[in-house]
């Protein structure tokens, strides 16, 4: 039967240690080793089992007086296991896992331990997630050489959605594999379009008098124009739907491409049109100032 060091599953180099102390490396443990961080990782899910197993066990006190009586007796001699010095490399190096060599000495060399994860981050534009792309990122190894990696994104990323590739993390110990890499995608806003889920946002700037008569406006989307109606009298802060337009996730789901309207008054008039203005001033009785009559 193998007799785990719960204290060193916990990181903890001591036995000297609080509840309260016990709660903190649990927590740093658990967060460490979480499935969410650690995806497909069947070594996590063995050490946050043991994680929490040494938690159960430390966190009462009673159970902690028992664990620690029954440790001192089967391993310390001239010693005990926990001294209370934080010294390490003596018997605090044991085991998880059998670790026994053939005349019964410890051997840890002979564990083989899958190197750790690495997670990243990748930033493409909004039309280089719509339609998939290659990049190329450049990781630094334990020699400090650098390893350009390529990399397929492939059309339809969510923003935040990670790329796995297996192996490409740090490497094994003890002929154990290596760990994977984690790409994280990050896509990012233009100046045209602006992404919400799977909905496209964009601005449709309009002359006053285009939004006072009425007109017939495009709007580019990812893959092509679209012509739509504007209705007479439309305000700015107002939004068009034009459903099917948006943004398509890599199941073919496809959100809806949302005009928002922005009268924009020019800035430098001609005499012509400024007579205009003048005019329409004088025959107006128009006065978006004047309070409703309730």
């Amino acid at each position: 039967m193998i007799f785990k060091n719960y204290y060193k599953i916990l990181d903890l180099e001591t036995s000297h240690v609080s509840i309260d102390e016990i709660k903190i490396a649990y927590r740093l443990a658990a967060k460490k080793y979480h499935p969410d961080l650690n995806l497909g990782d069947k070594l996590a899910e063995e050490r946050l089992k043991d994680i929490n197993e040494a938690y159960r066990t430390l966190s009462v006190p009673a159970s902690k007086r028992k664990y620690d009586r029954i440790w001192n007796s089967r391993f310390a001699k001239s010693e005990k296991a926990f001294s209370g010095k934080g010294e390490k490399g003596k018997i605090l190096n044991l085991f998880i896992g059998n670790t026994e060599g053939k005349n019964g000495q410890d051997n840890p060399k002979t564990v083989a331990l899958k190197g750790e994860n690495i997670e990243t981050e990748i930033r493409i534009g909004i039309r280089e997630a719509f339609y998939g792309v290659e990049k190329i990122i450049a990781l630094r190894n334990a020699e400090g050489k650098i390893k350009n990696i390529t990399i397929t994104i492939p059309q339809g990323m969510e923003n935040g959605e990670k790329i796995r590739l297996i192996g490409q993390g740090k490497e094994g110990e003890n002929g154990g594999k290596n760990g994977d890499l984690f790409i994280k995608i990050k896509i990012e806003d233009n100046k045209t379009y602006q992404l919400k889920g799977v909905d496209l946002y964009t601005d449709l700037l309009l002359t006053p008098w285009e939004a006072a008569l009425g007109t017939k406006a495009t709007i580019p989307s990812l893959d092509q124009e679209t012509k739509i109606y504007i209705p007479q009298g439309i305000q700015s802060g107002e939004r068009i739907k034009i459903p099917g337009k948006g943004y398509k996730k890599g199941n073919g789901q496809r959100g809806d491409l949302i005009a928002e309207i922005k009268v924009v008054v020019p800035k430098n008039l001609t005499e012509q049109e400024k007579s205009m203005f003048e005019k329409l001033n004088e025959i107006s009785d128009f006065n978006p100032r004047k309070e409703p009559i309730l």
